[in-house]
């Protein structure tokens, strides 16, 4: 069950992206509901899987690659249509590339036989980066609230920022040790 939410995420990532390209009064609002409705996947899935203890390693690598496919996607098209603009690519472009760093670390980690495990602030810059794309929908011009959101969208955004370069600094910090004692294990 809890597998099925997160590939049901990562499915919905097309329509959402669909949606946000609709030439369309509505098709940015349309977005943001199909945005919201894959960002309650990620709440569900974590829960169910543990409550069922259904935890998998599927999961396990799924549920990030889900999360990162639906915000990258948001952001990007956000920068698109200009509702993040200017100073703002700086936020976004430090979200995507963060997100990219880690994903390889996490990889080279586990190639080596490590593990690099979520922490809880990982899950709250998850969860930033998720209010940031929905707000920043919501105060675009044909966005169910409009500009009056922006303010808040975009102070959320650099919020979401600033935690994920936090966090993927500290999540360098413990690849780079965990690979240094891969490397001290291995004969030479």
């Amino acid at each position: 069950m809890a597998n099925a939410l997160t590939i049901g995420r990562i499915l919905l990532t097309a329509p959402f992206i669909a949606f946000f390209l609709y030439n369309a009064p509505w098709g940015v609002t349309a977005a943001l509901i199909v945005f919201l409705i894959a960002a309650a996947t990620d709440f569900l899935d974590g829960r169910i899987a543990r409550a069922r203890g259904e935890t998998s390693a599927l999961g396990a690598a799924l549920d990030p690659l889900a999360d990162k496919l639906l915000v990258a996607a948001a952001l990007i098209l956000l920068l698109r249509n200009g509702v993040a603009y200017g100073a703002d690519a700086i936020a976004v472009l430090a979200i995507i590339l963060r997100e990219i760093l880690v994903t390889g670390l996490r990889e080279a980690v586990v190639l080596g036989g490590g593990r690099l495990p979520v922490t809880s602030l990982a899950k709250v810059k998850t969860a930033l980066q998720l209010a940031a794309c929905a707000l920043l929908m919501a105060a675009a011009p044909t966005g169910p609230i409009g500009p009056a959101a922006e303010p808040a969208a975009r102070l959320t955004l650099w919020l979401a920022a600033g935690v994920t370069v936090w966090t993927g600094g500290r999540y360098a910090v413990a690849a780079t040790a965990a690979l240094r004692r891969t490397a001290a294990r291995e004969p030479e």
